[in-house]
């Protein structure tokens, strides 16, 4: 067994709007080319396991597993798909590590969004199939109603949900890496296109096409390969159902569950204060506020005001999605995850360029699943 679990290398390539000149498996390949260089692994001979994130009505394919090992290097090794998102992944690696199964394991997550015709009436699939599904509910008509509730019990106002938007598609603009930067007021966000009352088309994230791998490593082998291992020193998961009536509106208590476990691992009990930076899920605009409050950053309806007092700005008191997030780097599927840790290992190992935070040690990665799950994870990196 290990007692330490360390990320070694990372890849990525993207993210793009469209991609036609590529495939998944080459956008794949291309991105474990890059991580395995950056580990100094070599996949038929180091690596023990392999790991995929995908849905098989995304891609299109069912026991999506069996289209990983070719562009993965992994022919004839243990491969498997974890249905859910890319730190459900990441938190599969860990525990096939810690327990002694595997010695490094690679995850792997894509997206290609835009070889999807009909979007998102597959992501409206996953509704429950004999009470919502009929009712012809969209992804975004729900997101809306749960936003207006979330506004509703914690005074949350429509100008800090615009304030997230306007904050990540400017971070967006110091990435390279995000295709949606952009310099946006808050006037033009409260006056853009409708999506679902009181959600607007610009508070949510449009998709991208991109990969990301990662390769973990036990303690042992982290220190013989890595000059610079981050270490994930607390993982937390949880998933409950995706029917619309047996839920929590106002706020998100899967969140909050999820980090309770990640935060015991690591020793952490007071997150606003431990916590160097945290890259949090924005698929919409009003959900980087309401995981901000599950994850113990504030208080139920003070995540707002800390967006106003610049607290989540870069160089801010808790700086939130340096990166850009979804809402400027794109929502990558079933690789959000992934995209929220990777941006996390660079800074730590002091690699994020023009966006590089000052003397950062540990961070946080959350992800959620998207409508209409009720399932997320969270992991705390250290360097």
């Amino acid at each position: 067994m290990s007692e330490r679990v360390a990320i070694i290398g990372v890849g990525w390539v993207g993210y793009r709007p469209s991609t036609p000149e590529v495939s998944y498996k080459e956008l794949t390949y291309e991105a474990a080319v890059k991580a395995y260089a950056d580990a100094g692994v070599n996949p038929r001979r180091d690596v023990d396991s392999f790991i995929t994130v995908a849905e098989d009505f995304i891609e299109g394919t069912s026991i999506f597993d069996e289209y990983v090992p070719d562009q993965l290097g992994a022919v004839l090794k243990p491969v498997h798909t974890i249905g859910g998102d890319g730190l459900h992944g990441l938190a599969t690696a860990h525990m096939l590590i810690r327990t002694g199964q595997s010695e490094i394991v690679v995850v792997e997550g894509h997206s290609k969004a835009s070889n999807v015709v009909t979007l998102p009436e597959v992501t409206a699939y996953a509704q429950d199939p004999i009470i919502n599904r009929p009712l012809g509910l969209n992804t975004d008509f729900i997101a809306g109603m749960e936003m207006n509730r979330y506004l509703f019990e914690t005074g949350t106002t429509l100008e800090q949900c615009a304030a997230v938007l306007v904050k990540n598609r400017r971070n967006a603009l110091r990435n390279p890496l995000a295709p949606y930067g952009a310099d946006l007021t808050l006037d033009e966000v409260l006056a853009g296109p409708p999506l679902a009352w009181p959600l607007g088309r610009y508070e949510a994230a449009k998709h991208a096409d991109g990969a990301i791998v990662i390769v973990l490593a036990s303690e042992e082998r982290a220190r013989s390969l890595c000059d610079k291992p981050v270490w994930v020193i607390g993982v937390g998961w949880c998933n409950g159902a995706p029917s619309l009536e047996s839920r929590v509106w106002g706020d998100v208590p899967y969140i909050q569950k999820a980090a309770d476990m990640a935060y015991r691992q690591a020793g952490i009990r007071q997150p606003h204060l431990a916590i160097d930076f945290a890259e949090l899920d924005d698929t919409y605009a009003y959900k980087e506020l309401q995981h901000m409050e599950a994850l113990g950053f504030c208080r139920p309806g003070e995540a707002g005001m800390l967006i106003e007092e610049g607290a989540t700005e870069p160089d801010g008191e808790m700086p939130v999605n340096v990166s850009g997030g979804s809402l400027g780097m794109g929502n990558l599927l079933d690789a959000n995850g992934l995209a929220r840790a990777l941006e996390v290992v660079l800074q730590l190992r002091g690699e994020a360029g023009q966006r590089q935070l000052d003397e950062v040690e540990v961070g946080l990665a959350q992800s959620w699943r998207g409508v209409p799950t009720t399932s997320g994870a969270v992991a705390i990196l250290s360097n």
